[in-house]
């Protein structure tokens, strides 16, 4: 069973959440590392300043296996982008709750800025046992 650390929130699509000084650090989950495998490129389409919406791609993950979309899971500007996965894409097999968080958003004020919508560690662990992926 993949590592599920109780101070993140979650996706669906198994980006995590951390809540810092004003803003979310985004990175994705162990499960979605040990399904996509070796990662061999991280592609962040956005830069400070710009707006993510809730649901939309912000960039995106490639493997040995597969391609896959990164999803913001809350609206808001970009405060900052991880710029060390460009050249270390590795760090996402190596320690995907750290070093390898991708991008902070600050979020928009209620609505799709809040973090409501996202499931706390016994959720998403609850989560991965019935997800048929």
């Amino acid at each position: 069973m993949s590592q599920v650390p109780a101070d993140l929130q979650y996706t669906k699509d198994h980006e995590w959440a951390r809540k810092g000084d004003g803003e979310l650090v985004i990175g994705i989950t162990a499960f979605a590392v040990e399904q996509l495998g070796d990662i061999t490129l991280v592609n962040i389409d956005v830069k400070p300043g710009d707006a993510v919406t809730q649901g939309k791609p912000f960039g995106t993950i490639e493997s040995v296996k597969t391609l896959s979309d990164l999803f913001a899971p809350i609206s808001g500007k970009v405060v900052r982008v991880n710029g060390e996965l460009e050249s270390k894409p590795e760090l996402v097999n190596e320690d995907c709750y750290g070093k390898a968080w991708m991008v902070a958003i600050s979020p928009d004020p209620g609505g799709t800025g809040s973090t409501d919508g996202l499931m706390d560690a016994n959720a998403y662990a609850a989560y991965l046992k019935t997800a048929a992926h």
